[in-house]
């Protein structure tokens, strides 16, 4: 394949019309003790941006990606819709932090990345981030001498004026970080930590979030909590890449999976056909 090193930025200008589209029926979640922390914030409702409409917010054609002279993503495709959760799961060196970190900018790529129609691939991690794409990476990367409030403002876009989300929302989703918001990082364990930095991300306002590996290390219960904040924000229109290995939660609360292997995308279907390719899982799952 003949292709060209990606290296400015064809997205859209920073500061100009976003992208437009209509969410599609959204699930219901069940009203419990937990869920009731993620109501929509101030009462108000999911609100779509303006600009073209496009089918996928997200869309990636033949992507390849290097590490040095490492050959790492092969051909990608994948595509993410509005208010869709897409699991993208697969074995350690598959390639799934790669793709994410390409699409952040983080890595050279060669391919297509389109966000709401316009080319990206090239763009810088901040640009990427002000066009609506928020992203955590696995290592957290917390700002361990920061106060939990500290961290939660980096999150903000500007002074944070006209965003869907506030320090409230952030505080009645995880009502620890309140009680800690003037505690350095650095010191909450790995579950406090992956709660702010879910919520930081959530204070920059994106559309789309890339989550890599978001339960690892964790106990049960945050576990839960972690698929409930999914959940949480499939229903307020915000798309989700979640990375996972852990098939439980990521086949309970996706739309799609996607499974990886050898840098390229080798299945893409619903959670239950999945669950019916027995070839799939023992090939490209199961350890």
């Amino acid at each position: 394949m003949t292709s060209t090193l990606v290296t400015s930025c064809t997205a859209l200008p920073l500061g100009g019309a976003g992208p437009a589209w209509g969410g599609p029926g959204l699930r219901t979640l069940t009203p419990t003790p937990v869920a009731s922390r993620f109501a929509l914030p101030h009462g108000g409702s999911w609100r779509p941006r303006g600009g073209p409409s496009e089918r996928y917010m997200l869309k990636i054609e033949k992507l390849h990606a290097y590490y040095g002279k490492s050959h790492v993503l092969h051909g990608v495709h994948l595509e993410v819709q509005p208010g869709e959760i897409v699991a993208l799961l697969g074995r350690n060196g598959s390639g799934r932090s790669t793709t994410a970190k390409a699409i952040m900018g983080l890595v050279k790529c060669e391919g297509v990345i389109q966000w709401n129609g316009r080319q990206i691939a090239g763009c810088k991690a901040y640009e990427v981030a002000h066009l609506g794409i928020g992203y955590v990476p696995e290592s957290r990367d917390i700002f361990p001498t920061l106060t939990v409030r500290q961290n939660l403002m980096l999150g903000q876009k500007g002074n944070g004026q006209g965003s869907r989300w506030s320090f409230d929302d952030m505080y009645r989703m995880f009502p620890r970080l309140k009680e800690r918001q003037n505690t350095e990082a650095g010191v909450l364990s790995g579950g406090e930590q992956q709660m702010l930095t879910l919520c930081r991300t959530l204070m920059g306002d994106p559309d789309l979030i890339i989550i890599d590996e978001p339960t690892e290390g964790l106990a049960p219960k945050i576990v839960e909590l972690v698929g409930q904040y999914l959940q949480a924000l499939k229903a307020r229109g915000i798309s989700v890449l979640l990375i996972e290995q852990k098939l439980t939660i990521a086949m309970a609360i996706s739309d799609r999976a996607l499974v990886m292997g050898h840098g390229s995308i080798v299945f893409d279907g619903t959670p239950d056909s999945l669950r019916a390719d027995a070839y799939t899982r023992k090939e490209w799952l199961e350890v």
